[in-house]
C-alpha cells in the first residue's frame, strides 16, 4: 500500500472541498471495495475522504412508490431493514448474499454503485428497479449512471448521497456465487412494474452489468419461467477467466433468469 492523507470529513460541503482541492483524491465509506485495491496496489489515492462521520446518509425510508436508502446505508441494514423487506423484498434478500458477516457490517449501498466492480450485486438491482442515484449535484438514472468497467458518470468531487428504488409488483434475484469471494460469477435480477418487465444482469458482463431487452419482452408476454425457455444471449461482451468462460456464464444467465421468475412468483 502506498502513503496517502486521510481526512475525515465533517459534513458534505467539506468532503466536496476536499476531493476538489485534491486532484487524485478517493472517498472511503466503508473501504470493502477500496482497500483491497490499495493493498495489492491497483489503486493509489494520494488522499482519501471518509464520510462514515457524516449523519444522516444512512437511512432508509418508503416515499410512496418509491424506496428511498442512504449512501452510507450498511448492507447488514438493507438486508434486516423491516422496510425493505416489506417494499422489495428481492433487495432485501440480494444485500444479505453479499460478501460475509464482515463485509456486509462494513460496505455500503454508495460505495458498492460507486466502485461499479462488474461482479457486484447492486448495479443489477438499480438496473432492474429502474433506480435513481442522487449525488450533491444531480439526479442519475441507473441506466446512465454506469458507464463502463469501473466507472460511472460521477464527477471528481460528486458524491452520492441517496438511492431511489422504484417498488416493483414482483421481483427476485438469483445469483450464483464464487465460493470463495462470494462475488457474482452470474447474477440475474427481474423485475416486474406496470409498465412492463427488466432484466439485469451482473457477473457475466465483461464492461459490468447489463440489461437483457430478449428476456424482457418475452417476460412481459409471459411472466413465467417457460418463457425463457430457448431463449439465449450472445457471448460477445461476456467475462471469460479462470472462474468460468463466456459459453458458460451465458448459460447461467438463462438458468439464473428462469430461476428468479420462478422465485418472483412465490
Amino acid at each position: 500500500m502506498y502513503d496517502f492523507t486521510y481526512h475525515r470529513a465533517g459534513d458534505l460541503d467539506e468532503a466536496s472541498a476536499l476531493l476538489a482541492e485534491h486532484d487524485d483524491a478517493k472517498i472511503v465509506a466503508g473501504g470493502q471495495s477500496l482497500l483491497p485495491m490499495m493493498k495489492f496496489r491497483l489503486a493509489s489515492p494520494s488522499d482519501l475522504v471518509d464520510l462514515g462521520k457524516i449523519e444522516g446518509l444512512d437511512g432508509i425510508a418508503r416515499d410512496g412508490d418509491a424506496l428511498v436508502i442512504g449512501a452510507l446505508a450498511r448492507h447488514v441494514a438493507v438486508h434486516t431493514s423491516p422496510i425493505v423487506r416489506e417494499s422489495i423484498p428481492a433487495l432485501a434478500a440480494l444485500a444479505g448474499l453479499i460478501g460475509d458477516p464482515a463485509v456486509r457490517h462494513r460496505g455500503t449501498l454508495g460505495g458498492s454503485l460507486a466502485n461499479n466492480d462488474p461482479t457486484a450485486d447492486y448495479p443489477a438491482a438499480a438496473l432492474a428497479l429502474g433506480a435513481t442515484v442522487v449525488t450533491t449535484r444531480r439526479e442519475i438514472a441507473a441506466a446512465d449512471f454506469f458507464t463502463g468497467l469501473f466507472e460511472t458518470v460521477l464527477e471528481p468531487d460528486e458524491i452520492i448521497t441517496a438511492v431511489r428504488f422504484r417498488i416493483p409488483e414482483k421481483a427476485a434475484y438469483e445469483k450464483f456465487r464464487n465460493p470463495a469471494s462470494r462475488y457474482a460469477i452470474v447474477g440475474v435480477f427481474v423485475a416486474k412494474h406496470a409498465d412492463g418487465v427488466r432484466v439485469a444482469v451482473t457477473g457475466a458482463g465483461a464492461s459490468g452489468a447489463f440489461r437483457v431487452p430478449s428476456f424482457e419482452a418475452a417476460l412481459a408476454a409471459d411472466f413465467s419461467p417457460d418463457a425463457l425457455r430457448g431463449l439465449t444471449i450472445p457471448t460477445e461482451g461476456l467475462a471469460s477467466d479462470i472462474h468460468a468462460s463466456a459459453e458458460y456464464r451465458a448459460h447461467l444467465v438463462g438458468v439464473m433468469a428462469r430461476r428468479a421468475v420462478a422465485a418472483a412468483n412465490g
